[in-house]
């Protein structure tokens, strides 16, 4: 009986912004002193419990950074990014602030920012609950609208608004790429002046359409990311629709996999915020198995 083939997606596993911040922690632990991360640095609870282990120490509310003031400490900003007002209050707590916001985050804050200042309204396509998303909102000076599904961009209207009314669209960086076009088109169909600015970033883009692919062919395919992750969940939803066969897991233990011997292809890939040595563990262990 011959074996079936394992394909690993070449964009699995951690994006740019990503590795970027993760690394920038370890380095300023390695450093010594106090290190808060202002939420988790990633949504990887393998990743921030090895941090925890090395002396980084997560808050989460502006209470639990007041009560910092005073006090010596490096305190480093995700790469989902905070809103304005977080921003500032990180800024003048008298901690050392780090920066790790995604640069392609970043952008999206400068639009919302300048968009909502020349009097546009902002409409944001994502997770309403997301930190990114928060974050972005947080950026505007204006009333901020948040849609995730094609039926609540049809039921979007501003009360008041005539065919002039300008508004800026702008999306969460890990968003499903094919719902935000459905949706932008939707949008584009009501009576006003619709400015789009697709923010999706490319890694996003290549790493969910590289999963699509394998999972077209795979008999199964395997989804590699911590369970709060959203692209994690979202690469599981576009995978589960091409092989029904999906295995969404956060480490190899998790991993129960029954093969009848009439697979050919199992396919796995994995979230921006899954590390490297674990993909090689499910990857070996899937292997070893076969």
């Amino acid at each position: 009986m011959n074996k079936p083939e394992i394909i690993l997606a070449k964009s699995a596993g951690f994006c740019f912004g990503v590795e970027r911040a993760v690394n920038r922690v370890y380095e300023e632990a390695e450093k010594g002193g106090a290190i808060y991360t202002y939420g988790p640095i990633i949504h990887n609870r393998e990743v921030v419990a090895d941090l925890e282990g090395r002396g980084v120490h997560v808050v989460e509310t502006e209470e639990q950074i007041r009560s910092l003031a005073g006090k010596e400490g490096t305190v480093i900003i995700r790469s989902h990014g905070v809103a304005r007002k977080t921003d500032r209050m990180l800024r003048e707590s008298g901690l050392t602030c780090i920066d790790a916001t995604c640069p392609f985050v970043k952008r999206i804050h400068r639009t919302v920012e300048a968009e909502s200042a020349a009097g546009k309204k902002i409409v944001i396509i994502g997770n309403p609950v997301h930190p990114e998303v928060i974050g972005i909102m947080g950026w505007s000076s204006t009333p901020v609208t948040v849609l995730q599904s094609a039926e609540e961009a049809e039921r979007f209207e501003i009360p008041g608004a005539d065919p002039a009314t300008e508004v800026c669209v702008v999306a969460q960086t890990t968003f499903n790429a094919n719902k935000f076009q459905v949706i932008v088109a939707i949008l584009q169909k009501k009576s006003y002046n619709v400015l789009c600015v697709n923010t999706i970033c490319n890694a996003t883009h290549e790493r969910q359409s590289e999963a699509k692919a394998i999972a077209a062919r795979a008999d199964v395919m395997i989804v590699i990311g911590d369970r709060s992750s959203s692209n994690s969940a979202k690469l599981y939803e576009i995978c589960r629709r091409e092989c029904p066969r999906t295995y969404f897991i956060q480490t190899w233990k998790d991993l129960h996999l029954t093969l009848t011997g009439a697979e050919k292809v199992i396919g796995i890939t994995a979230g921006a915020s899954t590390p490297k040595n674990i993909i090689e563990e499910v990857y070996n262990h899937v292997r070893a198995d076969l």
